[in-house]
Formats: C-alpha cells, sequence, structure tokens
C-alpha cells in the first residue's frame, strides 16, 4: 500500500482512499488541504453490509484504509482534473490510482494494479456513501441557513391551519429520530425504517403547499399596478416569503435525511440493488431542486420588475418608490441567501435604487436638452425666414431692404431669447422640485438613499 491512494468521484465529491498519511500527503500537496474535508468512514464498507454476501464482495482489506471526502467546488475540480480520473463502469463514477514519486508534490497515476478498496461491490459502496456524505453536507447547510435568519420552522408550522402542515410537526420529530439511530447503530434496521418510510409523503405534500404559497405571493404582487400599493405588498411579503423559505429548506432536509436512512436500508437489505436505487434519489433530488428553483426565479423576476417600475418613476414618487425598491431587495435576498444554500445557480443581482439627485439630473438634463433642441430650431427657423424674406426684398429692389433687414434682426434676437428663457424655466422646475423634495425628507426624517447590497 505505502503511498499509493485512490481517488473516486461523483462529480459532486471527491474520495481519497489509502494510507491515512498518505491522504493527508495528497490533501496538502493537491492544495485541497483548504477546502472542507470530511472523514469518510471506509469501514463501514465492510461492516455494514452483512446481507448477500456483500461483505464478502468488498473484502476485509479496505478494515486498513482510511478516506476523506472533499466537495467538489470549481477551485478543487480543477484541481484535481490534472490527476486525469477516468470513467468507470458505474454511472457519474470516475477513479484514479496515484502514488508519489520523490517530492512531495509530485504524484502520479499508477495504472493496471489492483485497486485499494478490493471487490467489485466496492466500488457502489463507497459512491453511495460519497452520495450520503453530499446530502449530510447539504443538510448542515440548511441548519445553519435557519440558525442565520432565526426561523423556527416547527413555530411557523403551529401558526397554520393546515392539518398537512400539522402532520409535518410529527414527521420532523421521527426522521430526527431515525438519523439519531442510525448514527449510534451505524446502519438501519427493518424496525427503524419502518417509522419513517411513510414520511415522505407528508413532507412532500409540505414542500409542495409551500411552493404554492410563493407561487400566490409573486402572482399578487404582479397585480399591484399603483406604486405605492406595490411598496406595501411588497413589505408585507417579506416576511412571508422568508418563512415559507424555511418550510421549503426544511422539507428539502429532511427528504435528505430520509433518502440516507433509504440507501442504508437498501445497503444493508437488497446492495444488488444500491446502484440503481442511489441513481434514482438522486433524479429524484434534482427534479425537487428543479421545482424548487422555477418558483424562486419567478419571485426574482417579479423583484426586477418592481425595481425597474420603481426607478422609472422615482422622480414623480420620492417616497414610495425607494421604499418599493428596498422591500424588493430584501426579498431578493433573501431568495437568493436560500438558493445558494440549495446550490441553486441565480443569474439575479438585486438592482439598487436610483437616489433623488441622479433621477433630477437625468430628467433635467432631458428637458434641458429639448429645450435647446427647440431653440435650436427657432433660430433656424428665424434665419430661414430672414433668408426668404431678405431673397423676396432683393427680387422687388434695394427700397426698403434695410428696415426689412432690420425688422427680421430682431426677431430673430427674439426667438433665441425665447429658447434661452425656456431652458431656463426647465432647470428651475427640476431645481424647484428637488428643493421641495429635500424639505419634504427632513420634515420626515425619511433616507431615501439607494439600499446598498449585492
Amino acid at each position: 500500500m505505502g503511498s499509493e491512494i485512490e481517488l473516486v468521484s461523483d462529480g459532486d465529491g471527491l474520495a481519497v482512499i489509502g494510507d491515512r498519511a498518505a491522504v493527508d500527503r495528497f490533501l496538502l500537496s493537491a492544495g485541497l488541504d483548504r477546502a472542507p474535508a470530511r472523514e469518510l468512514d471506509v469501514h463501514r464498507l465492510w461492516s455494514v453490509a452483512t446481507s448477500a454476501g456483500a461483505a464478502t464482495q468488498i473484502g476485509s482489506e479496505v478494515a486498513a484504509n482510511s478516506g476523506r471526502w472533499v466537495k467538489l467546488t470549481a477551485e478543487s475540480a480543477e484541481a484535481v482534473k490534472k490527476y486525469g480520473l477516468m470513467p468507470t463502469k458505474k454511472p457519474g463514477i470516475s477513479h484514479a490510482m496515484a502514488g508519489q514519486r520523490g517530492d512531495i508534490k509530485q504524484w502520479l497515476q499508477i495504472e493496471n494494479v489492483p485497486t485499494l478498496l478490493g471487490g467489485p461491490f466496492a466500488l457502489t459502496a463507497l459512491a453511495t456513501m460519497m452520495q450520503q456524505r453530499a446530502m449530510q453536507e447539504q443538510m448542515d447547510e440548511i441548519v445553519e441557513y435557519l440558525r442565520e435568519i432565526s426561523e423556527k420552522v416547527d413555530e411557523i408550522l403551529r401558526r397554520q391551519k393546515d392539518a398537512v402542515l400539522a402532520d409535518m410537526i410529527g414527521v420532523d420529530l421521527i426522521v430526527e429520530e431515525a438519523l439519531t439511530v442510525r448514527d449510534q447503530v451505524g446502519r438501519v434496521s427493518e424496525v427503524t425504517w419502518s417509522k419513517v418510510q411513510s414520511a415522505g409523503m407528508t413532507i412532500a405534500r409540505t414542500q409542495a403547499y409551500a411552493i404554492r404559497q410563493l407561487d400566490g405571493i409573486a402572482e399578487k404582487l404582479e397585480t399591484k399596478a399603483d406604486l405605492g400599493d406595490v411598496g406595501k405588498a411588497t413589505r408585507e411579503a417579506e416576511p412571508q416569503v422568508r418563512e415559507w423559505l424555511a418550510v421549503i429548506a426544511r422539507t428539502f432536509q429532511l427528504q435528505d435525511g430520509v433518502s440516507i436512512l433509504e440507501l442504508d436500508r437498501v445497503l444493508d437489505a437488497a446492495p444488488q440493488e444500491l446502484d440503481s436505487h442511489r441513481l434514482g434519489l438522486q433524479t429524484a433530488r434534482r427534479n425537487r431542486l428543479e421545482l424548487i428553483s422555477t418558483a424562486t426565479a419567478r419571485l426574482l423576476t417579479q423583484m426586477n420588475a418592481t425595481v425597474q417600475k420603481a426607478n422609472s418613476k422615482v422622480l414623480l414618487n420620492p417616497f414610495d418608490a425607494p421604499a418599493a425598491v428596498r422591500s424588493s431587495n430584501d426579498v431578493a435576498t433573501g431568495v437568493l441567501e436560500f438558493r445558494a444554500r440549495l446550490g441553486i445557480e441565480s443569474g439575479h443581482e438585486s438592482v439598487d435604487a436610483k437616489g433623488w439627485r441622479q433621477a433630477a439630473t437625468e430628467t433635467r438634463d432631458k428637458v434641458v436638452a429639448k429645450a435647446s433642441q427647440g431653440a435650436a430650431d427657432a433660430a433656424r427657423l428665424g434665419s430661414e425666414t430672414y433668408d426668404r424674406a431678405a431673397g423676396a426684398i432683393r427680387s422687388v429692389g434695394a427700397v426698403g431692404a434695410d428696415e426689412v433687414a432690420e425688422g427680421t434682426s430682431r426677431a430673430r434676437a427674439a426667438t433665441e431669447d425665447a429658447g434661452q428663457a425656456l431652458k431656463g424655466l426647465a432647470t428651475g422646475v427640476v431645481d424647484g422640485l428637488g428643493a421641495r423634495f429635500r424639505r419634504k425628507r427632513d420634515d420626515a426624517h425619511d433616507d431615501i438613499a439607494p439600499t446598498d447590497h449585492a
């Protein structure tokens, strides 16, 4: 064994199997020591699979190995790419053997050597454990998310009158209990599984209910036309959205918990079905994420529409517009944080409200530009009139031409003065509105500065 290690990836994480010292050296040299590396109990590959001859398929030599699991990010995936992991017969699983040669930084791929795990079933069991480790990591993320937003899901559910949500509280306790027993015993017995096997239906119903609530909030906001009503509705929606996101996060966490228990049960009772079962759970999980992604994306789209509408009317609604933007950005920020914790990528960025000065300056520039253009057009018209008049006089004769020219010159000057007056009037109107706004703002002590978060 020595310095040889085995690398196995399922696309979400990387398992490094081998002598403990060699595993630690590899993680350090590959720059993966900075990523969260969790202990992977590869001993369970031998100890937990006691049915259907699975233990003998794996091989007892696995007990001499150690394992670490690293979540693959863009950075860590790039770091392991150079080791040339090759696809295996297991869908989505890639594999490589590596050995250390000389310098600690020199790890080379080793081919045509027996795997350290031993046995054809070991790779399936390891892929299952990696999938469970990834789901456990996600569950921990959700626990931290719920702690940060200070939302207790059981309290939210108790405030609801729907019977489905009331049932969810009991399911929550049952799943948590089963996970605790599993951690203590190291397996999921038939008795433990019998308590949780029907929990999936209740969890799914609760999740669907919460998603419908988010859709209803988005529909309600879409129907609001008046900017003041939009701002009020968005403010009222923000705590509701936060609560339903918390419920969805908790249901997703429990679904991952049930999947972990389910995989253990299949490994124990029907190991020959383990590979197809874990792939089926992966597909079901992706479908749930897609449904949640669609519902939350609709909310983000509505928040963007609200911000754009508010920014376009900030000059005429100096109080309602910034308030609508702030409320929309609060909702959007909460949704984005939720999506990030569930691993849903977002291309949305919260939009800052335009400040009064920015909006007023833009509007003034437009008015002044139009006024200047109008003055230029008037001056050009005066010149054209002068030229036509002068031509007509010349065709008749020179008598009285000086008098006509003098009168036309006065008309042209008057036109230019009118253009300048119009420009000054536009500037004065906007500046006056600005002063009036500032007085109201000081009286109300309401800071309408733009929001400043991503």
